[in-house]
């Protein structure tokens, strides 16, 4: 096997630590001597031991002289465990090769020259793009403080998201759906408007089984939330943000008696800011925030270039009409000022496909 069959490995462990890990990276490391394997490991929640030290752990027996694969640069400061540079040392490992460095500036090449200096045989990059996907959301908040979004919604072929009466159960199949609650799993927020709340009174959980609920953040300007809403009475169960512009304290208190967190922001273009909800939901770790917004909300989230990748879910059904869009607002004054999408990538779910696509400003 090569270097890159065994990073392989490495990225299969690493993303077993997908939904728990936040907001760390998702890492994953492979132990190999003498053509053997003798140990996997991965980073399997926020506080617990970090890839390496956790093959370390697994070592079926002594890893001197033996070759470590890692999906991240190994970390070299005192976090919540101590530094991996430190354990890989004292472990005798001889040669590291890892898949990408680590942009956090605690880190950023530190660890690969302690290890380096310290006679340890280093291979970098890896399968690097790969890796960099793995860890898109990280990387994003690392460098910007700010959470990681992505826009989903799903519509027909002729591009509704629901009929001329309102209904929109169900666009897509239930294969799409059973992804929808994968990626809940995966990103630390999910976010909507209150027009969401109002007409259909979502749980915005996770149902997926073992699956970890996001921080539910919801856009409500003026407070409109009625206190018998689920995503209230469930507040103290599952985290629950308001992003509000409202002065009535005495209403903000009611909803924080049920357990919401209430996020008293100004507002930009009669609606709050989103661009200031998106500074504070970073400053409490919020990494990442799946927003499945309505039209009007889409729109401004688009307009406030707070959206990184968008993920159209595609039905073939044709319900004509004068059904919804997915996105609102004024629009583009014409093609050439539209908001672009690149990189595009197609999945196909049953008779569904969705595209993924990172948005260009």
């Amino acid at each position: 096997m090569t270097d890159r069959d065994y990073m392989k490995l490495a990225l299969e462990e690493a993303v077993k630590g997908e939904g728990y890990v936040s907001p760390n990276p998702m890492v994953g490391a492979v132990i190999v001597k003498d053509g053997r394997i003798i140990a996997k490991g991965y980073h399997h929640r926020y506080g617990d031991l970090h890839a390496e030290r956790d093959a370390l752990k697994n070592c079926t027996e002594n890893p001197e002289g033996a070759t470590m694969y890692v999906t991240l640069e190994p970390c070299c400061h005192q976090g919540k465990q101590p530094p991996c540079t430190q354990a890989v040392i004292e472990s005798g490992i001889r040669r590291v090769v890892t898949g990408s460095g680590d942009p956090n500036p605690l880190v950023g090449g530190k660890g690969i020259a302690i290890l380096k200096n310290s006679g340890i045989e280093v291979t970098e990059n890896v399968l690097e793009e790969e890796c960099l996907k793995l860890n898109e959301i990280f990387f994003h908040f690392i460098r910007t403080g700010q959470p990681f979004v992505t826009m989903k919604y799903a519509m027909t072929m002729d591009g509704k998201i629901a009929a001329y009466t309102g209904k929109s159960k169900w666009i897509t199949g239930e294969l799409s759906r059973e992804n929808v609650q994968s990626t809940r799993h995966k990103y630390s927020g999910i976010m909507v408007g209150v027009g969401t709340v109002l007409a259909d009174d979502p749980m915005l959980n996770c149902r997926m089984e073992g699956g970890k609920d996001p921080t539910r953040i919801i856009c409500d300007t003026n407070l409109r939330t009625p206190l018998n809403a689920k995503i209230v009475q469930t507040a103290k169960e599952i985290p629950t943000i308001l992003a509000v512009s409202c002065d009535d304290h005495e209403k903000i208190e009611q909803f924080e008696n049920c357990g919401c967190r209430v996020l008293n922001l100004p507002k930009k273009n009669g609606h709050v800011d989103l661009q200031t909800l998106m500074k504070k939901l970073g400053e409490i770790k919020i990494d990442s925030i799946l927003l499945e917004g309505g039209a009007e909300l889409n729109w401004s989230a688009l307009e406030s270039k707070i959206v990184s990748k968008v993920q159209t879910y595609i039905s073939p059904k044709l319900l004509g009409g004068s059904g919804k869009s997915p996105i609102g607002g004024m629009g583009a004054e014409s093609p050439d000022s539209a908001f672009g999408l690149t990189e595009p990538e197609i999945y196909y779910f049953g008779e569904d496909i969705m595209i993924e696509s990172r948005v260009r400003y």
